[in-house]
């Protein structure tokens, strides 16, 4: 009888460590994302004060810290905080496909968009809360309706990443230009000056 006691102790002793070890490693990985310091976003915080895109992956190679860039593709990254407004992304699409994803740090990617949406040449979206979206709504004029693109952001501050491609290596330099000229600035700004 004593060696069913110690038996059953010892099954229910180890059953309490695995069903613990099992739940701080679900922690541990479920909240590394949040406590990294070198995750996307700490890397583009700085092109928060760049009013364009910065190249952070050339075709042909460079420096990158993308874990495995496509050598077709020249990558640029600016980051948005919506706090001070309204974020506008501006370009100028050419013969290469480009394209825009939104992203933010707990939410991942919540908007993607590619150059088929520009019109006239131009491709211009307007990244904004649901406040900022509905300041903007009332502000409008009903009789010429906005014609901006506008993204709801699920939280204010993000990045966006440009991808512009370069399929043969003739076209690298363009793509890199194309990538460094999307301009990244705070709606309204220019209005207030």
């Amino acid at each position: 009888m004593r060696t069913m006691t110690a038996l059953s102790q010892w099954l229910f002793a180890t059953a309490c460590g695995l069903v613990l070890a099992a739940g701080v490693h679900i922690f541990v990985v479920l909240a590394s994302p949040h406590y990294a310091e070198g995750d996307a976003i700490a890397r583009v915080q700085a092109t928060l004060t760049s009013e364009t895109a910065q190249v952070v992956s050339a075709p042909g190679g460079g420096d990158t810290w993308l874990p495995m860039p496509d050598p077709a593709f020249a990558v640029a990254a600016c980051a948005f905080d919506l706090s001070e407004g309204p974020a506008r992304i501006a370009a100028l699409p050419g013969q290469s496909f480009l394209s825009f994803s939104f992203h933010t740090k707990t939410a991942g990617i919540f908007f993607a968009v590619t150059d088929r949406a520009a019109i006239r040449g131009e491709l211009e979206l307007v990244v904004m809360t649901p406040r900022q979206l509905d300041e903007a709504r009332a502000e409008e004029d009903e009789s010429e309706p906005s014609r901006d693109v506008r993204i709801v952001a699920p939280e204010e501050k993000g990045f966006v990443i440009v991808r512009v491609a370069a399929p043969v290596a003739s076209l690298r330099p363009s793509a890199v230009a194309a990538a460094k000229a999307v301009s990244c600035t705070v709606d309204g700004e220019d209005d207030e000056e």
